[in-house]
């Protein structure tokens, strides 16, 4: 989560920094410290500049997975010891190249025809110091998952499908291991000479029922793209259920705006970008990178290097704004959704309103136009979180078949909120309200149409669902 503070240059309370911030959730669960940083106006905005309470400077190294010896589930505190070196310099870009040269590396997992070969080159690569045996037990038990899932499907091809996608899954999870990769604070996908952005696809597509799957308010996916057309800023308010988000983000909307889908921009926490097994996933998206609050104090001697690490970030991304055309999603909850314990029903986590208002205010104060739209997902069925937030990188991926949903609502106008109200508070948390409420009823709509089997005539006066693949 992070937390923006927007005032006016003359404000009078702008030389007091709050003790304490609210959490803001960003995807996935993350939550940063702040301190202040000050941008000078942009040429387009009035007199006032922002301020922004954010926490400084970041260089992302992935843990260094050397010993064959390790569990497959490894010290959090370990990785994020070696996540955190700080190499920054003057010479350091904030924002990662586009392209990656692959370096000479083993690439015997390409050449594989059956499952035998693949568990048995898992096994090789181990034995020849290749590959840790965390990672080597990670790479089975995904391939298990993922195979069992993709059977599940019924299609004809599955056992093609599955050696296909997994082959060059291990490969570039290999790649990593033996030349790891530096993720930048602004990180954009890798497209070539290997196109990260398209293997994720390729993995995930064959997870999602797609005749069970719906998109709602197509017509308002398609006015969000004439305004990032048109120079404005857009953010996504959205819920967050699983690591494959925006996989599934995307290819719900692959068909009918493919240029939202392959621009998003997702808020990103330091464990998808360390886990060996997430980390060739995360190279094909756009990324903003933070250090999660929920695991500051893991190591309580790297907080502030963590804090000052999430500035850079999260300044990165007001210059973004600055310049428009920008497409953020967020989730303000605080990780993903999670079932009730008692009930076993999954349902989006509330949302903070310090969180929402402070971007709105980030919005308001970038010098482009700025809109904010609640988004809702379903999907929680593709990969699950664990039950519980974990200390430990390298949770388990239980991984299945299932249709899917997204929905986005109404931008819902702060100013007819705040006209009704006197006090800023109030206002703050009826807006928050009301975004969240609109996703809510979003989910609730998608949950009729795939888990309720209503499908298309689960379709209400707002939320009009369609399938635009068939």
């Amino acid at each position: 989560m992070f937390i923006l503070s927007a005032v006016s240059s003359s404000s009078s309370s702008s030389s007091s920094v709050p003790s304490s911030l609210p959490p803001f959730s960003l995807s996935p669960s993350i939550s940063l410290s702040f301190s202040r940083v000050s941008l000078p106006p942009s040429s387009s905005s009035s007199s006032s500049s922002l301020k922004l309470f954010l926490p400084l400077s970041l260089h992302f190294t992935p843990p260094k997975l050397s010993s064959p010896h390790s569990s497959l589930r490894f010290s959090a505190s370990r990785a994020m010891a070696e996540l955190i070196q700080d190499k920054e310099s003057a010479h350091t870009p904030s924002t990662t190249d586009v392209t990656r040269n692959d370096p000479p590396h083993s690439r015997a997992f390409l050449d594989l025809r059956s499952e035998e070969e693949l568990l048995s080159c898992i096994r090789r690569e181990t034995e020849a110091g290749k590959l840790p045996s965390n990672v080597a037990a990670g790479m089975e038990e995904l391939y298990q998952n993922y195979r069992n899932a993709v059977f599940e499907s019924g299609n004809p091809k599955a056992d093609e499908i599955v050696l296909s996608n997994m082959t060059v899954a291990l490969d570039r999870i290999l790649l990593d291991v033996e030349d790891p990769f530096m993720f930048s604070p602004h990180h954009k996908a890798i497209r070539e000479p290997f196109d990260y952005y398209t293997f994720g696809q390729n993995y995930v597509r064959p997870l999602i029922d797609f005749e069970n799957s719906f998109v709602g308010n197509l017509s308002l996916f398609k006015d969000i793209e004439e305004k990032l057309h048109q120079g404005h800023n857009v953010v996504l308010i959205s819920n967050h259920q699983t690591e494959a988000d925006p996989a599934i983000i995307s290819l719900l909307l692959e068909k009918t705006n493919p240029y939202i889908a392959e621009n998003m921009i997702y808020v990103a926490g330091d464990r998808v970008i360390a886990d060996p097994l997430c980390k060739p996933f995360s190279i094909g998206r756009n990324l903003i990178c933070v250090y999660s609050k929920k695991h500051m104090l893991d190591i309580p001697e790297l907080a502030e290097t963590k804090r000052k690490a999430n500035t850079r970030s999260l300044k990165e991304m007001a210059l973004l704004l600055r310049g428009g055309s920008q497409l953020i999603w967020i989730a303000p909850s605080g990780g993903r959704d999670r079932p009730d314990p008692s009930t076993g029903e999954w349902y989006p986590a509330p949302f903070d309103a310090s969180s929402v208002d402070n971007m709105r205010r980030l919005l308001q104060h970038s010098g482009a136009p700025g809109h904010l739209y609640p988004l809702a997902l379903l999907c929680y069925d593709i990969m699950p979180p664990p039950s519980q937030v974990e200390i430990e990188i390298g949770e388990k991926r239980v991984i299945s078949f299932n249709g899917t949903g997204l929905s986005v609502g109404p931008e819902i106008s702060f100013d007819e909120i705040a006209a009704s109200r006197d006090n800023p508070d109030e206002v703050r948390e009826a807006y928050s309200k009301a975004l969240y409420d609109s996703v809510a009823k979003q989910y609730n709509v998608l949950k009729a149409a795939i888990d309720g089997k209503q499908e298309l005539e689960a379709s209400v006066a707002d939320v009009s669902l369609s399938q635009p693949w068939i």
